[in-house]
């Protein structure tokens, strides 16, 4: 079978679309990327190394697990310290440190948290184990909250009454418009998601850019989807234009996807959170709506939120908003690694602390 990705991965397309940046040389671009996934590509296939040293690539809160705030990871840690409960969460959630500790740390003192690789499979563990309440640790944007709201529905049609989610899922429309707003941030053009547009749509981008004047390209992951979209990106700086072009139309409709969308939003409904690093962003996250409240764990355990967090030297913040790099972080590679993390910027595999210390040229102080 035929590699159908051949040329997006082009050694040969690369170098052409590399030579066409010489003619872009008058001036600095800030780009930034709003995707872990994109992050991770750009690290990995060395696209930051192909370009010329006035395009700067910025990496933005596009990790939902880097902007996950403390004292989200702390209720979870409580959580899986109670004899009754077992939370299920994805692998990255294990190792992200709250005020205190992680769920990795918890478990050697006898946590029941366990790793899952989708929320269905948390409506299992519950119907295994009916004296037990199962908490699945909800965290992630539009691309995997529409299967969290499958898994609800199902937990509801199946009578199963043991099994809630702690929702810290996030949208992405707002928290660009926040960037866009935020006079700390000199934005020249953003590079959009291809995973979220996949169920969002390309609307929410087109409205923001027409509003703040900030051009944007919607991209894939392979070298060549990132090179052309920067290309096209710088492009529509120079000529002034706030408009957002959809690169990635194998996979992104204008319309996303209507039914995981619907679905997503007969269960959950827009509320106000917190992200990590920038505060909290009004109705920028999703909370279960009344129907499906009694799922609800911030509820059903009466958990609070509280969104004053320690400082604890990380300068996670600073490094979402591209105001500063990893590096730039007294922590980073010293006290702060992939193996002891301080800050879940360096936790996610998608994280840009992550992507620096794995793919960055920098003398790494273990």
């Amino acid at each position: 079978m035929a590699d159908i990705l051949k040329d997006f991965k082009s050694p040969e397309i690369s170098s052409i679309l590399t030579k066409e940046f010489s003619k872009y040389q008058d001036r600095t671009f800030k780009i930034m990327e709003l995707c872990g996934t994109h992050t991770m590509s750009i690290f990995k296939s060395g696209v930051r190394d192909l370009l010329p040293k006035n395009v700067k690539l910025i990496s933005g809160p596009g990790c939902p697990v880097c902007v996950t705030p403390n004292y989200y990871m702390d209720n979870a840690v409580k959580l899986s310290m109670m004899k009754d409960v077992i939370v299920t969460t994805f692998g990255d959630l294990m190792r992200v440190p709250g005020d205190g500790k992680s769920l990795l740390e918890a478990k050697t003192e006898g946590a029941d948290a366990r790793v899952v690789y989708s929320p269905i499979d948390s409506l299992k563990i519950a119907t295994e184990n009916p004296d037990k309440k199962v908490v699945f640790l909800s965290v992630g944007f539009e691309t995997t909250t529409p299967v969290v709201a499958l898994a609800v529905k199902k937990a509801k049609e199946q009578g199963i009454n043991n099994f809630y989610i702690l929702a810290g899922n996030k949208t992405m429309p707002a928290a660009v418009e926040a960037l866009s707003m935020d006079k700390e941030i000199t934005i020249d053009g953003f590079l959009y998601p291809g995973h979220v547009s996949s169920v969002a749509g390309t609307e929410y981008a087109r409205v923001n850019s027409k509003k703040y004047g900030i051009p944007g390209v919607i991209a894939g992951f392979e070298p060549v989807d990132l090179l052309y979209a920067i290309l096209e990106l710088v492009k529509l700086i120079v000529e002034g234009k706030g408009e957002v072009k959809n690169l990635y139309k194998r996979v992104v409709r204008e319309e996303g996807n209507p039914a995981a969308f619907s679905t997503m939003l007969e269960v959950f409904e827009p509320c106000d959170t917190v992200w990590r690093g920038l505060g909290n962003i009004p109705m920028s996250g999703l909370e279960l709506r009344k129907p499906y409240e009694a799922y609800d764990a911030w509820k059903v355990f009466n958990l609070e939120q509280n969104i004053d967090e320690k400082i604890t030297g990380c300068i996670c913040g600073d490094i979402l908003k591209g105001i500063k790099e990893p590096p730039d972080c007294p922590l980073f590679a010293k006290k702060c690694t992939p193996n002891r993390p301080v800050g879940a910027c360096m936790v996610s595999s998608e994280g840009t602390c992550a992507a620096h210390y794995k793919y960055g040229r920098y003398k790494i102080n273990v």
